[in-house]
């Protein structure tokens, strides 16, 4: 394998940006949809404002991981048998794509629908990944996954500045529904590629039964002998916890700073440029610093940025905080002004480790992951990221609306990185 990719560096290069540009076309969706403009408008106008609007989008968000987080193992084993990721992957952004387009046609109060829409989207969304992330140890060699893997995060961070740049002149005339089909154009034409250029590795296989049942078998083999990959299984349980946070933030920060804020949408285009900005460097920066120190000490970094970060926007989430008087007092500016401007230098820490704990986890992932079974495997990274985010979605939902107070229910996600924290000093890291 090593041989292969020294062969033709130049056509490898070209796959690695393939593979990438699909990063590139995916994220318009997660920024538009999941993050930032559908997030607000459920919210807002299809809940109408009401404070149960974060638990119904809490339900959304974990029903759909719940069902993503079933079916990937599975699916992550067929397609290793069958050498099948092309394909699945194909179907599941189609699904992704037409779920969006047709978020156009939502109204006010149409709760059910738009989370029966938003379900099917996500659904397609996260499915999807399992078999784009399968390709990483395919495209090169392991000690290059680190900072390949972050040339994707930075390619999905520089693809939402596009869309939001594309974007921005339908939010200044209120025309926010058209946004949703644009954000599933762009996610058809930039994935075209991959689909064109990339192949599955082939191989001689005899079928016995069905693929389904096939696939339940290898994943119930690969329960039973998980004793015989006991540090990959540390480092999944590390990772459900911590993701936990990150995962919430994504499905909340432009909930958060619309809600308790009372950011406008001009003011949440310009958050949401410098989180995509500083994501692009940091997760470029973290890819070549997982390869030199390597990737669990680099997470560990950025899991204590996390807290800090964590902490920090709880202690400016209330006006009346002895915190933001303080601040208010010694910049001589109001205590809004400092929460606003606390909320951008959030969203600039959050963005420099938001796509390198992704991107270092998953390339740490392709280490620890025996190469025929890889599909499969990101099948369980892929069950414990979509699991990890049925909690904490759910706990923020909850807490905001027992308390009336998003931020106590940002302190909970301090909880996840801790415990992500102490997990992740047992796992080997050779």
């Amino acid at each position: 394998m090593k041989k292969a990719f020294q062969k033709n560096p130049a056509k490898n290069r070209f796959k690695i940006f393939v593979w990438s540009l699909f990063d590139f076309a995916n994220t318009s969706y997660s920024i538009v949809v999941v993050t930032f403009i559908f997030a607000v408008y459920f919210k807002k106008e299809i809940a109408q404002g009401l404070p149960v609007g974060d638990l119904y989008w809490s339900i959304g968000v974990s029903a759909s991981m719940i069902i993503t987080a079933l079916i990937s193992p599975v699916l992550g084993a067929i397609a290793d048998y069958s050498a099948g990721k092309k394909r699945f992957l194909l179907f599941f952004t189609l699904l992704c794509v037409t779920s969006t387009g047709l978020l156009y046609f939502l109204n006010a109060g149409d709760i059910l629908w738009a989370l029966i829409l938003f379900v099917l989207a996500n659904i397609g969304f996260e499915a999807g990944i399992v078999f784009y992330d399968a390709y990483l140890p395919e495209l090169t060699e392991p000690k290059n996954f680190g900072r390949v893997s972050g040339y994707g995060f930075a390619m999905g961070y520089l693809g939402s500045l596009t869309i939001l740049a594309i974007v921005l002149p339908f939010i200044q005339n209120e025309m926010i529904k058209e946004t949703f089909p644009i954000s599933a154009l762009f996610f058809l034409i930039f994935a075209v590629p991959l689909f064109v250029f990339l192949r599955d590795s082939r191989k001689d296989v005899v079928k016995s039964g069905t693929y389904v049942s096939i696939g339940f078998k290898r994943v119930h083999n690969t329960i039973t002998n998980l004793r015989n990959y006991k540090n990959l299984a540390l480092f999944l349980l590390a990772f459900f916890f911590y993701i936990e946070g990150v995962n919430t933030v994504i499905f909340f920060s432009g909930n958060y700073a619309s809600t308790t804020l009372n950011f406008s949408m001009e003011e949440l285009i310009i958050f949401f440029l410098i989180v995509q900005t500083t994501a692009i460097f940091g997760a470029l920066l973290f890819g070549i610093l997982a390869d030199s120190i390597g990737q669990k000490k680099t997470i560990i970094i950025s899991l204590f940025i996390w807290l800090f970060t964590v902490f920090l926007a709880f202690l400016t989430s209330d006006a009346e905080y002895i915190t933001v008087k303080y601040l208010a007092g010694v910049f001589e500016t109001t205590e809004k002004s400092i929460q606003s401007g606390s909320f951008y230098f959030i969203g600039l820490l959050a963005g420099s480790v938001m796509g390198a704990t992704q991107s270092t986890s998953r390339s740490l992932m392709a280490r620890l992951t025996p190469f025929a079974k890889k599909t499969e495997f990101f099948g369980f990274f892929s069950f414990f990221n979509k699991s990890s985010a049925i909690v904490g979605p759910l706990t923020f939902g909850f807490v905001s609306f027992l308390t009336g107070n998003q931020g106590f229910a940002i302190l909970t996600l301090a909880i996840f990185f801790i415990v992500g924290l102490f997990i992740l000093r047992f796992v080997k890291d050779e």
